[in-house]
């Protein structure tokens, strides 16, 4: 075998014995990683939530899997994903009836959606409206 071919075998043998472990599960990102989603959610009666003192308050944790205080995590995570992380963009249902008294009601979302940082404020006319804007997210 000439000389130049030994080196390059003998390089290709060390690489690989150096590097292969390297190769295989060691360079792959771990399973535990994940954009975070963890909110505070929180409902008081008033206007703005500047002025308004919170009446109840729950967890709500949607990764790595759906836990906290909420009374139905999985449902509200559900929601959740499905309007992007947004309170505005959660869908009224359509079978509820509410009258038109005014007693508004604000709820707060505050934490991280997906890595990023949120700070979240809606004010519904009362609570009904409020109950209808999403099946699990609001009902706390």
């Amino acid at each position: 075998m000439r000389t130049s071919t030994r080196r390059a075998a003998a390089l290709g043998l060390t690489a690989t014995a150096v590097c292969g472990p390297l190769a295989g599960p060691a360079l792959a990102a771990p399973a535990s990683l994940y954009a975070p989603s963890a909110l505070v959610l929180t409902v008081g009666h008033g206007e703005r939530a500047a002025t308004t003192a919170p009446e109840r308050a729950v967890t709500l944790v949607c990764a790595p899997k759906p836990s906290g205080t909420h009374p139905d995590a999985a449902r509200a995570c559900q929601e959740l994903r499905a309007a992007g992380g947004d309170l505005t963009a959660l869908a009224a249902r359509r079978d509820v009836v509410c009258t038109k008294d005014y007693r508004p009601v604000v709820v707060t979302a505050q934490g991280v959606w997906q890595g990023e940082r949120v700070a979240q404020e809606r004010t519904f006319a009362n609570t009904c409206l409020k109950n209808a804007a999403a099946h699990s997210v609001l009902a706390f």
